[in-house]
């Protein structure tokens, strides 16, 4: 199809609300999954369809990096940019059902909003084996909300808006860095609506659709879902973004992104999710200085960090060796996720940009959740550890049930954090969850979760439900596994498609 007719078939796809970028990647996948751009079929080149559509050539890049992304097209040196295929509306095929139904078992339909829409809620009888966090609040949350009762009853002069974060709050997460010794004062702290709201805040201050951000490989599926949103485009790096701080690899990394900016860095430090490592003290400082050297930001998620399993040291954040680090905090996993309470801790202009975006969105968040997150934040390093134990104790009864149900499956412990990174030994993930979910188990398939292809035969686990759930789950697992088969039309290297969805 040549550029002036692609636009016509377009028609004005730029008309609606969002980055270009996006807008025209959801013009070229409804044009795919309608089938007016066939399997195969070459795209026009970037330059010759951003003059078409009277766009930058950015916009086109960025728009066909996301296509690739969720394996709608391809892009080859040398033989240009081609449509892999449309999606099936009712999603990857699956394998058949368990012996005694009648046929194939349905597909799971598949959807493009965010993975964890479908991961949060899973339907009733399917143990979510998908979405780790703790399942019920401790006594110490009700017991917070207690003790700030009667501060809000006598509270006057207080219209309850605060986009940066309750002064108190603010005040409480900025003591905690200093005690760890990280001098920090409330003006370098940003209240959010948990980790998730912080990354998504920081990639519209920090990021322009196009840009490249340095990711591990594999990652949080979460941020990945930002850059999407953002039409970011993440450049997988091995988990740590090892390699870039001993070879000066960041100023490398940016020559090597074909001129296009590399504008920002991810990385897990400790108990990194999905595969649970610990980056060394000395591969911490030497990265913080690759990134300062290069002028690239640098966010460090510890969201998991306060979930070191009994006796484990844990090296000092990132910030610890560098006053520019972002990081990023939460007390989704280490006290309860309902509280929807996370941070940013950043230089002091940046926190000011996030609060103006922040008043934007909502003004600020719930006061009285952040009165009793004031209360809790003190009480952090003793509620997660004294469930330590207890996480440990889970993680080696999943281990040893895989080990003996699934022993061709390859899962390596870890030292803390909630979850395993797994490898099957054929097959992908992605279709493997589609089976695992018709037996009543929800997992995440790794494809979801690595940019580089790597994480296609794996899947994430996690070890935060009961002995019980888990010794079941493991049961169901074996079923599922006993029951798949590779997808009928498959080439063996073939990327999958979309995340399986769950209907809730």
């Amino acid at each position: 199809m040549k550029p002036i007719e692609l636009s016509e078939r377009l028609g004005r796809w730029s008309s609606g609300r969002g980055p270009l970028p996006v807008l025209l990647a959801a013009g070229l996948r409804r044009l795919i999954g309608q089938g007016e751009l066939v399997p195969g079929e070459p795209l026009p080149p970037d330059r010759a369809l951003a003059t078409a559509l009277a766009v930058g050539r950015s916009t086109v890049v960025a728009a066909y990096d996301l296509l690739v992304q969720e394996g709608r097209i391809v892009r080859r040196q040398g033989s240009g940019t081609r449509v892999a295929g449309p999606p099936s509306p009712t999603g990857p095929p699956g394998p058949p059902g368990p012996p005694g139904l009648a046929g194939p078992a349905e597909p799971l339909p598949t959807t493009s909003a965010p993975m964890f829409l479908h991961l949060l809620e899973p339907p009733d009888g399917v143990i979510p084996l998908a979405c780790a966090a703790p399942d019920r609040p401790p006594p110490e949350v009700a017991e917070a909300y207690a003790r700030i009762v009667p501060a809000l009853g006598q509270a006057t002069g207080d219209i309850g808006y605060y986009p940066a974060g309750h002064p108190a709050l603010r005040a409480a997460i900025a003591d905690r860095y200093t005690r760890r010794g990280i001098g920090t004062g409330p003006e370098r702290i940003l209240v959010t609506a948990g980790g998730q709201q912080a990354l998504s805040l920081l990639a519209w201050a920090l990021l322009a659709p196009g840009d490249r951000v340095l990711v591990e490989a594999p990652t949080y599926p979460g941020v990945l879902e930002v850059l999407h949103e953002r039409a970011a485009v993440p450049q997988p790096l091995p988990v740590g973004l090892a390699g870039l701080a001993g070879l000066g690899g960041l100023d490398g990394q940016a020559r090597a992104a074909r001129g296009r900016r590399v504008a920002l860095a991810y990385v897990i430090s400790t108990f990194h999710n999905p595969t649970g490592e610990v980056l060394p003290a000395s591969a911490r400082r030497a990265l913080v200085r690759a990134a300062a050297s290069a002028g690239i930001p640098l966010i460090d998620d510890e969201v998991l960090s306060d979930l070191a399993f009994p006796g484990v040291p844990v090296p000092p954040p990132l910030a610890a060796y560098g006053d520019s680090v972002i990081s990023v905090g939460s007390l989704s996993k280490s006290v309860w996720g309902g509280l929807r309470i996370g941070w940013v801790r950043a230089p002091e202009p940046l926190i000011a940009r996030l609060a103006r975006l922040n008043a934007v969105h909502d003004l600020g968040h719930n006061v009285p959740g952040q009165l009793a997150a004031a209360e809790l934040v003190p009480q952090v390093e003793a509620l997660a550890g004294g469930l330590a134990a207890q996480r440990q104790a889970r993680h080696d009864h999943l281990l040893a049930r895989l080990a003996e149900h699934l022993p061709g499956w390859a899962a390596d412990p870890v030292p803390g954090g909630q979850t395993l990174w797994v490898r099957l030994p054929a097959g992908d993930g992605t279709s493997f969850a589609q089976c695992a979910l018709r037996h009543g188990v929800a997992v995440l398939p790794g494809a979801g979760l690595d940019t580089s292809g790597g994480g296609d035969r794996c899947v994430r686990l996690h070890f935060v439900a009961s002995r019980d759930d888990l010794t079941e789950a493991v049961r169901r697992l074996a079923a599922a596994w006993q029951d798949y088969q590779l997808p009928a039309n498959r080439p063996p290297n073939a990327r999958p498609g979309p995340l399986p969805a769950i209907s809730v």
